[in-house]
């Protein structure tokens, strides 16, 4: 029997943003959600060509300057400051849209409250009391031509984040291929979540038991390793 603690032993945010960025491409125009995905843009390969994009009309910038070097008429569309790699540009929010709507990002990371099996993804209202926001997300969902999600395994109570069919407002349908989480790596296909790779100290059992749609496997499970020190 495991004793494998779910809410204590699972990954940091830190360490889900680093395992997402050991994926992207050299030479990819990436789109990264507000909060938690932004620190992708941290964890970028030494090495690898990567342009970020933001929907507030940059396309270029770097890693977040360190604290007190902050320059605020440099913001992302999170409106936290960025800096800028040689080669950066700024452009009109509409000419920004234009390059997402337009097929021309080749992945957008974003944050989850669900995800369902068949890759529908629920990201900007849970039903609560307010006015409903939801960005640029459905506009990244439809134009990147791929879709990665960044997100705890559960809600704070527990609860499954990755779902037989989303309960929430949907962002977009069908859009999901890949979900980096505090405890695997799992991909969508065909309908299915399918195991790439999970903490190794989590037995099978105890992943699928927080997990709210059958879990498959296609070949062998890698364990999921991360930097402890991020």
């Amino acid at each position: 029997m495991s004793d494998f603690n779910i809410m204590a032993d699972k990954l940091s945010n830190a360490q889900i943003a680093w395992r997402a960025a050991q994926d992207i491409e050299d030479g990819s125009y990436v789109n990264l959600g507000i909060g938690f995905p932004e620190m992708i843009a941290k964890f970028q390969p030494e090495g690898r060509d990567v342009t970020y994009h933001t929907e507030n009309g940059v396309l270029g910038f770097g890693k977040a300057p360190a604290e007190g070097e902050e320059d605020w008429d440099l913001i992302n569309a999170g409106k936290k400051a960025i800096t800028l790699n040689p080669g950066a540009s700024f452009f009109h929010h509409a000419d920004s849209f234009s390059m997402v709507r337009g097929g021309h990002l080749d992945l957008a990371v974003l944050g989850a409250y669900q995800v369902a099996q068949n890759g529908d993804l629920a990201n900007w209202r849970v039903g609560s009391k307010g006015v409903p926001a939801v960005g640029g997300a459905m506009d990244l969902v439809h134009g990147a031509k791929r879709v990665a999600v960044v997100t705890d395994h559960v809600t704070k109570d527990g609860g499954p984040k990755l779902v037989e069919t989303c309960t929430f407002p949907l962002t977009g349908v069908g859009c999901v291929t890949r979900i980096y989480t505090s405890l695997a790596v799992i991909d969508i296909e065909g309908g299915k979540f399918i195991l790439r790779e999970k903490l190794s100290g989590l037995t099978m059992e105890a992943l699928q038991a927080v997990t709210g749609a059958t879990l498959h496997t296609d070949g062998d499970v890698l364990d999921l390793i991360v930097p402890e020190d991020l």
